[in-house]
């Protein structure tokens, strides 16, 4: 199978458009049991900068695309933010890659000092070229989780913790799983929640998480993903609605065999 990264801007933007629109795949028709909040998503794009080009070009480069993302994102001009590179750099937090609770100005100069400069991320090197900008979402850690659907040959895959974020550890070691064989339906969000949460405690919880899992599985299939992960998943229980459910940091790749069926 031939897989292709997606950008987590992209990745996010596929995700806010079809996680309510995509049609399920599971046993029973699911009651949606959670909400989401609006996209609010911010690139700043330097891909068709060299870092040849000379400083006065990147630099002209840089505030012209500052100065995009600021039109198209008047939002960004009122809220605490989150920049960060956005280049499929695993674990950005540890790697002084990531800027919380920060406002318009101070991301700016924070994309200045690093946008077309090579980092280095354990053996990996790069130039920083695509930075994502967002919302900023305080939180309690112990509403932070890590969900994961992968692809094998023998089917698909969902893994699930608890616990999410930077310090997550072993996921291998401490996931739950539940297996989809081929051509077998997604089991029931009560067969979900047996397999994948049953160290919730929160009821409400539990039932946001089991339908957003069933509704991040049809997105997985109907848009031909390969892999689709989020670290952290967070959920937020708001008086009088649904539980808000923000998935903070993504990572995805799409089937390149697929492009016929769903390329556009």
């Amino acid at each position: 199978m031939s897989a292709k990264a997606v950008r987590e801007f992209d990745g996010k933007l596929l995700l806010s458009k079809y996680l309510l629109e995509a049609p399920t795949v599971a046993a029973t028709k699911p009651t949606v049991s959670f909400s989401q909040p609006a996209a609010r998503l911010a690139q700043v794009n330097l891909s068709h900068v060299n870092v040849s080009d000379s400083a006065e070009h990147i630099a002209d480069a840089v505030e012209a695309a500052l100065a995009r993302a600021e039109s198209l994102n008047p939002w960004l001009l009122t809220t605490k933010l989150v920049a960060k590179p956005d280049q499929l750099i695993k674990r950005r937090g540890k790697s002084g890659l990531l800027l919380l609770n920060a406002d318009w100005q101070s991301v700016k100069e924070w994309i200045r000092e690093r946008a077309v400069k090579e980092v280095s991320v354990g053996t990996i090197s790069g130039v920083l070229k695509t930075f994502l900008v967002e919302p900023f979402v305080p939180h309690p850690q112990d509403v932070e989780y890590y969900v994961c659907i992968q692809s094998h040959r023998e089917g698909d895959e969902i893994l699930f913790t608890h616990e999410g974020g930077i310090d997550i550890g072993d996921v291998d070691a401490k996931a739950l799983r539940l297996a989809i064989p081929i051509d077998q339906p997604l089991p029931a969000e009560d067969k979900i929640s047996q397999a994948l949460l049953a160290d919730i405690k929160s009821e409400t919880q539990r039932a946001a998480l089991a339908s957003f899992i069933e509704r991040l599985y049809a997105v997985y299939v109907d848009l031909n993903f390969t892999y689709l992960e989020i670290n952290p998943l967070v959920v937020l229980e708001v008086d009088g609605s649904l539980p808000q459910v923000i998935y903070l940091d993504l990572a995805a790749k799409l089937d390149q065999t697929a492009e016929f069926e769903s390329g556009d």
